[in-house]
């Protein structure tokens, strides 16, 4: 283990990739958890990956802009899905929602299933390479993300469950390629769950959390040389129990 091991140009663009995130996915995680959909980004996450895995299958170039129009179509598609699935069954939405997620894992190992780099794909798309975000990538995300805040802290009220589903849609679909499915989910759910109890400042304390994770985490994983989304879900989820610890004691000693 040797601190020389930091290297900041790698480092930098990936806190920069890992606070975006956190940045969007925080409050519509607390959205999730409010609707009881905690599996819905997972699901969505896994139609997106099947709409780049169908662009790369017909040929498409990888970092191309029909593999991100084909990855949003098959989110926003999934997503509006899901709206109609909430409106005739809402008793068992999480249930379908359960199904959709299968569907597009299958549906992503089918596609895969004569590729010769399926493990790669497939690695790719569960744990991310958010060791290797590019500038320019980033800058694209942070223009898709900034719209996605700005509809959602200003016009909440107004966007309606279709709306929901539609900003959802997007922001996973950048996300799940900058980060991977496993960050996603983390980020949306981790934190908003270790602050449920709180009643103000609950989204500073998530986003700090947030920010907190990744950064440990790419720290620890540089040093240690292990892969870096798995390293981060774990400080995630480290940081939120030690949060949720920390405030329930609080909250008890107040009652």
């Amino acid at each position: 283990m040797s601190w020389s091991a930091l290297d900041w140009t790698i480092l930098g663009p990936a806190l920069a990739a890992g606070l975006l995130v956190t940045a969007t996915h925080v409050p519509l995680g607390m959205q999730v958890l409010a609707r009881g959909i905690v599996f819905i980004d997972l699901a969505i996450a896994q139609i997106a990956g099947c709409g780049v895995l169908l662009a790369d299958r017909l040929g498409f170039e990888a970092e191309g802009i029909a593999v991100q129009v084909s990855a949003l179509l098959a989110a926003l598609a999934g997503g509006l899905l899901l709206t109609w699935t909430e409106r005739l069954w809402p008793d068992v939405q999480e249930a379908v929602i359960g199904v959709v997620f299968v569907l597009g894992a299958t549906g992503g190992l089918l596609l895969l299933a004569s590729n010769p780099h399926a493990n790669e794909h497939l690695q790719s798309l569960l744990v991310g390479q958010i060791l290797w975000a590019q500038p320019k990538w980033l800058a694209w995300a942070g223009l898709v993300y900034a719209g996605v805040l700005a509809v959602w802290f200003g016009a909440r009220e107004k966007v309606g469950r279709i709306g929901f589903y539609v900003l959802f849609a997007i922001a996973v679909t950048v996300s799940v390629q900058l980060v991977g499915l496993y960050l996603v989910f983390a980020t949306l759910i981790v934190a908003p769950l270790a602050t449920r109890r709180m009643t103000r400042g609950r989204l500073a304390a998530s986003w700090t959390i947030g920010a907190l994770g990744y950064a440990i985490g790419l720290v620890v994983s540089t040093l240690t040389d292990l892969p870096s989304g798995p390293v981060i879900v774990w400080a995630l989820v480290v940081l939120a129990l030690l949060f949720f610890t920390s405030t329930s004691r609080r909250f008890a000693a107040r009652t």
